[in-house]
């Protein structure tokens, strides 16, 4: 979203795209809920309604979530859209689920297109809300059923954060620093989540097996 960062993705691949957003200088963080962030949040529904538009199927992800597995072995078949959860109920068809936009997954059909196109469009109905909070309002909209979309919430066993961490690292896919604000706290909590996976990993194997480990943070973030 800015020319450091599509810079940094073509040196490492071809498959960069400097997406634009009016009026935004995207160099610069954005403070949460500002004029900016806003932007720059439904600039980016509009973007992957495109993308669905286009026949792609796709896996969105923030870029303060930390891969540590694959996740596509933990997806449900055939369902349309698939969303992470800042707090989840275990049931993964309970739409009280808290979901968190910063890391999906959708399938490219008609009815994620329309309910993209509806998720987008129900920015004027919520005026000053960002896109999770107008997710949270049309999640069970008549809409969505009158569409047919299939929706699933993720598992924070394997799909964790810091607003509800993954306790078992043997499940783990993923770990968000949600329920954080600002880039430099951000950054400080994923590197001492890399460093606890990276003790973890390091452990021979039937070490690895028998051990408890846990997550030293959220440090910075849970303040």
């Amino acid at each position: 979203m800015d020319q450091k960062a599509h810079a940094r993705c073509l040196a490492i691949h071809p498959h960069c795209y400097a997406l634009k957003t009016e009026g935004l200088d995207s160099s610069t963080e954005a403070p949460f809920m500002s004029e900016d962030y806003l932007k720059m949040m439904w600039r980016r529904i509009e973007f992957l309604n495109t993308v669905l538009q286009m026949g792609y199927s796709f896996v969105f992800t923030d870029a303060d979530i930390m891969w540590l597995r694959n996740p596509f072995p933990r997806f449900y078949p055939q369902v349309d859209f698939q969303i992470a959860c800042d707090k989840y109920y275990g049931n993964p068809e309970d739409k009280n689920n808290r979901p968190n936009g910063g890391f999906t997954y959708v399938r490219s059909n008609p009815r994620t297109i329309l309910f993209y196109r509806f998720w987008f469009m129900s920015r004027k109905t919520y005026p000053g809300k960002h896109d999770q909070d107008v997710l949270n309002k049309i999640k069970k909209d008549r809409v969505l059923k009158k569409i047919e979309l299939s929706m699933r919430f993720l598992d924070t066993a394997y799909f964790g954060g810091f607003c509800e961490r993954s306790k078992d690292f043997n499940k783990v896919c993923t770990m968000h620093a949600n329920c954080c604000y600002g880039l430099g706290t951000k950054v400080h909590d994923l590197k001492i989540v890399l460093q606890d996976w990276k003790n973890y990993t390091s452990l021979p194997p039937n070490e690895r097996a028998s051990a408890s480990p846990s997550w030293r943070a959220p440090q910075n973030c849970r303040t």
